[in-house]
């Protein structure tokens, strides 16, 4: 197939989105599909990207989101992207979190009477309370509803995710969910010398990765730092990386790791704490699964997907920390279930293979294909209710 994947972000951002779409690329690289990928320029004095897994990279202009500067925002007109897409003759659109750049390109995917695929990664209207501007969230849900209500078919991470699009009217929407490298995070990492620098006492570590943002509540975390017997390590940068430094004078913050010192990192700790409440898939929990450690997160999200309670770890209601708190001291008082619930993460992440989830989305791509088919024969199109800058 031909396939044009419209992403919100891009390389060298590094973010969940990014992560997905990179595997996603180099897969249909390896089933020999013709690729064009359309994406916000990066920043001043950062490399551009203009070639991945043999897909060609085109950027868009594109500003920084204030107060979130890692984040570019690009709006092209309507009439650009569809020179673009006109040009490279797509069977089908891929839309990587839409929101801006997406809003434009399914405009332009009207325009030329192309099927597209939108995948719902990020709950960007919930953010609005935790940046203090709740007063805008009805109208980020609205532009949410109006893209997927659009495209041909949309794809979400995880069941909880899948039912916010349903709940919002959104019809034609499946599962996607993301794969993980078992080999390259895998309990065979783990490493004692790293633990004893970490944990000179036997304490047990307790870890948290991810980016250092509002949305991620990684002060939570605070509510371990007096628990007996626990050493609190902080995997990631961002945003709120000083102030967290601050709030959480007795953790070790390692800074973002990358490559072999990742996975090291990963399957060196004891038990894995997922503070976010806003994640549509939270893939850092099934990372840490993948190494054979325990995980404990909020219900909400992805997680309840991820986590059977009990089994592989622990779920708990969304700001109940004490809780939380509850349930790492269990994994405490208890090595030999830490240890068995350990191997029953690693287990779970059985056939969870990048391979295995992105042949799902070629299946989807095909059905998105037949959708628009059916829907031309039919006379039906999607209603249009956004401005269209041309």
């Amino acid at each position: 197939m031909r396939i044009a994947v419209v992403a919100e972000s891009f390389l060298p951002q590094a973010n969940g989105v990014t992560v997905t779409l990179l595997r996603l690329l180099e897969y249909l690289a390896a089933r020999g599909d013709e690729v064009l990928v359309l994406a916000p320029a990066a920043g001043r004095g950062q490399d551009e990207v203009t070639c991945y897994a043999g897909a060609s990279v085109r950027r868009f202009r594109a500003v920084p989101l204030p107060g979130y500067g890692e984040l570019r925002l690009s709006t092209p007109r309507v009439r650009t992207l569809e020179d673009h897409l006109r040009s490279f003759d797509p069977d089908v659109i891929h839309l990587a979190a839409p929101f801006l750049l997406g809003w434009q390109a399914i405009g332009a995917a009207h325009a030329l009477d192309l099927p597209s695929v939108a995948v719902y990664q990020t709950e960007v209207p919930s953010y609005a309370k935790r940046y203090r501007i709740g007063r805008i969230e009805p109208l980020l849900w609205r532009r949410i509803e109006d893209i997927h209500k659009s495209a041909t078919l949309s794809l979400a991470p995880s069941s909880y995710a899948c039912g916010q699009l349903i709940d919002r009217g959104v019809h034609r929407v499946a599962v996607w969910p993301h794969g993980v490298d078992r080999d390259r995070f895998s309990p065979v990492h783990r490493d004692d010398a790293l633990r004893s620098q970490l944990a000179p006492g036997g304490e047990v570590l307790v870890g948290y990765v991810g980016r250092l943002a509002r949305e991620k509540q990684v002060e939570d975390l605070a509510t371990l730092q007096d628990l007996p017997g626990v050493r609190v390590v902080i995997v990631g940068d961002g945003p709120r990386d000083a102030w967290l430094r601050r709030v959480l004078p007795r953790a070790t913050f390692t800074g973002r790791l990358d490559g072999r010192d990742l996975p090291r990192m990963m399957a060196s700790l004891d038990a894995f704490v997922h503070t976010g409440e806003m994640d549509t898939f939270a893939q850092t929990i099934q990372e840490a699964q993948a190494c054979g450690v325990p995980t404990i997160a909020p219900a909400r999200g992805g997680p309840i997907d991820l986590i059977q309670h009990g089994e592989n770890g622990f779920l708990y209601a969304p700001g109940d920390l004490e809780a939380m708190r509850a349930q790492v001291a269990w994994l405490v008082q208890h090595p030999v279930s830490r240890a068995e619930m350990g191997m029953t993460a690693r287990e779970s992440t059985d056939g969870r293979s990048w391979d295995a989830v992105n042949e799902q989305v070629t299946v989807h791509y095909r059905n998105a294909i037949r959708f628009a088919e059916s829907d031309r024969e039919a006379g039906h199109r999607p209603a249009r209710r956004w401005l269209l800058t041309r």
